[in-house]
């Protein structure tokens, strides 16, 4: 089986212990999945030849040794979004072994969620305009940032009409106020792939402050919420 149809059949994990990066490969092609909380989100690409593939993810549960995803994205079948399906899981300390049949493969842990300082699952709820911080609740159209400690990725997409407007990620570091990432897949431009931006960041009244300059050199300020705390 390809590791498109791999992809296809990842489960997402069930414990707070669990959450962070998680990796495998095959050939070229490089799957990145990102768990934290109860969000996830997945990424298929191949770094050498700056090819995006594919992403989807959203929402997890569990019960027992199945797991169910509730699709809040996905590029390679846009019709899931919206939809659920569950997978069985055997978990070890540092693998997934994941099961269907006679399928079996794994995925390899890269961080348990450390040493990031904004490990989490963000949306994007306001920016500062003329001086003064906007605030606003996601609707349908989202913005989300979901980071393990090492590794990040952003997807923007629409639960309603199940529209993907755009993705990127790979590793980040926060250090001294600033958080720099480094580029490994871009959906919209992949001649930024290895690019390295670096933004200023704080922590305010818990959202996190987002300001620098765009890969298109166009200036940001902005605000992101966790996840959980306005509860979507």
């Amino acid at each position: 089986m390809s590791i498109l149809s791999f992809l296809m059949m990842l489960p997402f994990l069930c414990d707070a212990q669990l959450n962070g990066a998680w990796q495998s490969s095959s050939g070229t092609e490089s799957i990145s999945m990102i768990v934290s909380g109860k969000y996830f989100a997945v990424s298929q690409y191949d770094l050498n030849g700056k090819k995006f593939v594919g992403t989807w993810g959203g929402k997890w549960t569990e019960e027992k040794n199945e797991f169910t995803m509730d699709y809040e994205f996905h590029t390679i079948s846009p019709e899931k979004v919206g939809a659920t399906e569950s997978y069985s899981i055997q978990k070890k300390k540092n693998k997934i072994t994941l099961k269907k049949g006679e399928q079996v493969w794994e995925l390899d842990r890269t961080d348990d969620g450390k040493p990031g300082a904004l490990e989490g699952a963000w949306l994007i709820t306001g920016r500062m305009v003329d001086g003064k911080a906007t605030t606003n609740t996601p609707g349908v159209r989202r913005t989300m940032k979901i980071l393990s400690g090492t590794r990040f990725q952003w997807i923007a997409y629409n639960v309603q009409t199940k529209e993907f407007f755009g993705t990127g990620g790979g590793t980040y570091t926060t250090v001294n106020g600033k958080y720099t990432e480094q580029l490994e897949f871009f959906s919209r431009d992949n001649s930024r792939v290895g690019n390295s931006l670096q933004f200023d960041f704080s922590i305010e009244e818990g959202r996190w402050r987002h300001r620098g300059l765009s890969s298109k050199g166009e200036p940001i300020d902005e605000y992101w919420s966790k996840r959980e705390a306005i509860g979507i």
